[in-house]
Order: C-alpha cells, then structure tokens, then sequence
C-alpha cells in the first residue's frame, strides 16, 4: 500500500541562497534535487553551493561585523529581530507544510518543538535580551602602580558565526543559532543540512524582503558537498561554529576548528533514559515511553532507554510493547500519524543495521522489528521495543536515531543511576516517582544536562539547553547559551 493521500505535495520551496544581502543561485548554477522521505520523489531543487560561493558568503560575513554598524547598533539589532520573528509568523503554514514535506515531520509535531514552539519565543526573547542583557558592568576601583584604577567588564559580539543546522528539527535548531548570534551583534553564516534546505532558504529570503538587516549580516549556503561546508571549519575569518549534530561529526569540528583557533558550541547526540521509580504511576510510565518513537525517534533528546525495576518489569514490557504495536506510523501528512519516515536512506539503513544488531546480541523483540513493509515506497521502519537488553549491549549503549526503545531492569534506586549514567553520552533524561527526596536525588546523581520529572518540560527560548560528555558542549537557549556568542573585554582606566 501507498501512504495516503500525501503525498499531497508542495511548492517549489525557495531554491536561492542569500550571500551578501542578493538572493542568489550558486555560481555554476548547479542544484540539487530535495528528496521527500516519505515517498522518495523529488519535491524540488536547490542550489548546489561551490567552494566561490562559501568564499563569498564568508567574506560578506566578515565585511559586515568589521565595516557595519552591526555589532555595535542594539537598537537596529532589536528592530530586525522583531521583523524577523513577525515575517516568520506570517508564513508559518507555509514552514510547516515545507517540514512536513523535506523532513518528513509527523504534522502533529510541527505543533510542537518542531515548529511552533520555537517560532513563538525564539526571536522575539532574544529580541528582549538586547534591551535586558548587562553588556558592562563595574568593578570596584582599585589602587595600583600609584592610582586609583576604575574597572570595567564589556560584553562583545564573537564575530563571523557559522551556524550548522542538521535534518531532524531544522527550523527549530537554526532558530536556535539565528537567534542568539544575531541578537549579540555577531554575523552569521548558516549551513543547513542538505536533506532540508527549504527551511533555511525561506528564512534568507524572509531576511532579504522583509527585515533592515544590512547585507552580509546573514547568510545562507546550500550544499551537498562536505568539503565546501568544511571551509566554515578551516577558514580563519569565521570565529565561531555552532554546531548541532552527530557526535562523530561535532569531533570532527572540534579537531578542525581548533586549527585556527575557533570558539565551538557542539550539541551532539544523545542516549537518553526513561527511569521509572518503584513508586511511579506506571500507566503514565508506559504512556511516556511512546516518545521514543516521536518522529521517528529522530531526536537527539527524546528517550530511547526504558529503565524499570525488576519487580514489575514483565508488567512494564507487556504494557510498552501493547503501546508500540498501536502506535499510528506511517503518512506524516495525517494528523494522526505519530511516527513518519526516517530521513534518507543512509538513515534507513543505519537504524535497521542496529535492530539486526539487537537481536543478534540476545535482546528480544517485542514490538516492530523491522521495516514497514505495507508500504511500498518511503524510509518507514516499524516503531520497535527490545526487552531483554543489558546495558553493555550495542543497542543500549550506541545512538540509533530511529524508533527503537530498549527495556532495562534494575534492582533499586542506586543501581538505576549507575545504569543511566553507563553511557557516553549525557544530553536529557526522564524521571517518574512519588517520593520528593528520591526523585531529587536522581535528578541531581544523573549526568544529563537537561530533565524532566513526573512529565515536566523545561523546554523554551530562556531555558538553556545542552550536554555533558559525548554529548557536546556549551549552552543553547537562555543567559547561557547567549552569553557563548559573546566576547569579554576588560579595561581599567584612570
């Protein structure tokens, strides 16, 4: 069978880039072709950036920190800011249709932090910073070398950003980046991954018709090639990357960019745990563990390790497994669908490789298992439950980024925290339990630079977001995450 009616299809979203304020194709007037992964047609084309037109992105980036009044001008930079989010509001049916369609986002979840929730506070708290945020302050006077010294503390813009953005929540990331670097005073250049360009170039050209940013401000480059998105990294005029992807590859800007030096911001991957308390309400539990399969598990955060105690294991693995056989997957254009494609075919492969990996190391299947096979064409792969699993098993330890949860016994409370903590990576976690002290001492005993307990969402534009170990570094969202796009100056005068 075909996924339903979708495949209702959309305009050709915006195929031009934007470098130095000019909409504009690549110069060799290359393009490539943006695949919807749901069905694996063609939807459109993009331009196909060479490694001129990167050169040029760069250098307009850089004329507009140093010959602008960018950097310098809150009050232009707070105006834009309030353009921008407005524009992007104008045309968020149309942002929302493009990330159904290139993404192969559940519409459901474009109501969430794929869309909406990024879209209402992303620019405009940012816009706010400028006016809150103390870009100086004084210290006490001191006396030195026969004076009295008068200290000052100055918050700077970085300079030349490069934004990396990855296909999984694409406007929700660069939203992300665009914001903070932009309110800061920093220019930027935005490289979007090239499984979802749409999202990227609509904000270009949103920026080029419909706000006072100045040229080269913001830019925006497409690209299938690696080594034109690798100058971002190797070039000594960009200053900082912000980069949101795999661990492998946030390595690989960390060992590039510190050839010159850069400052980098890497959200990375993540192999986050659900744990569940003797004393939770195990039907919320079970409810919960559904989120694995949000998007197709394509979420660095979402849980993707169930942890129970022995004692009502079995329970917990008859209810999830009940749970994931229900789970409506399949037409992302189907507000009832949950769980759509995965990205590409690279991604298809990949997850389906681990699952074969699961049950070739002992874990049982207990829901899914495989690809979707009622559907004779798009990257579905059926939302699938282990049980069984040791935490020293490949599908335990290893991040799939696809529907695939994995059911982990433990014995009591100590024992969960170390099984949580037996991972590389540190990004979220989840919490359920009764008891206030118990919950607060997991909460603090678990490595993860972001929780949520009993259902809570910390999630918004002031709430920063980030992780510990393989999981990255810095800060997104909040004082934190803007403050690393900013500089710190020093000055003592008399």
């Amino acid at each position: 069978m075909t996924t339903s009616s979708t495949m209702r299809s959309v305009a050709q979203g915006e195929a031009r880039m934007l470098i130095d304020g000019v909409l504009t194709e690549a110069s060799t007037g290359a393009r490539y072709a943006n695949i919807n992964p749901a069905t694996e047609e063609e939807i459109g084309t993009t331009a196909n950036a060479s490694a001129a037109d990167m050169d040029r992105a760069i250098a307009s980036a850089r004329r507009a920190f140093d010959e602008t009044d960018w950097a310098t001008n809150r009050a232009l930079r707070k105006r834009c800011l309030e353009q921008l989010h407005e524009a992007l509001h104008e045309e968020k049916e149309q942002l929302r249709a493009e990330l159904v369609a290139e993404a192969g986002s559940p519409v459901s979840v474009t109501y969430l932090a794929q869309l909406d929730w990024p879209l209402a506070d992303a620019f405009s708290y940012h816009a706010q910073m400028i006016e809150d945020f103390a870009w100086e302050r004084d210290l006490p006077d001191t006396e030195k070398f026969g004076g009295v010294n008068k200290r000052r503390v100055l918050k700077e813009p970085v300079g030349v950003v490069a934004a990396i953005v990855p296909w999984n929540f694409p406007f929700e990331v660069a939203a992300g980046k665009i914001a903070p670097a932009l309110a800061a005073g920093n220019t930027v250049v935005l490289k979007p991954a090239p499984d979802t360009p749409w999202t990227a170039t609509r904000i270009g050209r949103i920026v080029a018709e419909k706000t006072d940013i100045p040229a080269g401000v913001f830019n925006v480059v497409t690209t299938y090639d690696n080594l034109v998105a690798q100058q971002l990294l190797t070039d000594p005029r960009v200053d900082m990357v912000s980069f949101t992807g795999s661990t492998n590859i946030g390595r690989l800007v960390a060992q590039v960019g510190a050839l010159t030096l850069k400052r980098a911001f890497l959200e990375l991957g993540g192999k986050s745990a659900i744990i569940a308390l003797d004393d939770a309400d195990f039907a919320t539990v079970i409810a919960a563990s559904a989120m694995t399969a949000m998007h197709a598990g394509q979420g660095c955060g979402l849980p993707s390790r169930l942890l129970v105690p022995r004692s009502r294991y079995d329970e917990v693995v008859e209810g999830v497994a009940a749970v994931y056989k229900a789970l409506p997957y399949g037409d992302p254009t189907d507000p009832l669908t949950f769980c759509g494609p995965v990205a590409n075919k690279a991604q298809y492969d990949r997850v389906l490789g681990y699952i074969d990996a699961g049950k070739a190391e002992g874990a049982r299947v207990v829901a899914g298992g495989g690809p979707a096979e009622q559907f004779d064409r798009g990257y579905f792969i059926q939302p699938t439950v282990f049980a069984d699993v040791d935490s020293s098993m490949t599908i335990a330890q290893e991040e799939i980024f696809g529907p695939v949860l994995v059911i982990i016994a433990f014995d009591d409370d100590d024992d969960a925290i170390r099984i949580a903590n037996d991972s590389a990576y540190g990004l979220s976690g989840f919490l359920f339990g009764s008891d206030p002290a118990r919950l607060e001492k997991v909460t603090r005993s678990v490595r993860t630079g972001s929780f949520c307990v009993n259902g809570g969402l910390y999630y918004g534009a002031d709430a920063p977001y980030g992780g510990y170990r393989n999981s990255g570094y810095g800060r997104q969202g909040g004082t934190e995450g803007f403050e690393q796009y900013l500089q710190t100056k020093t000055v003592g005068s008399r």
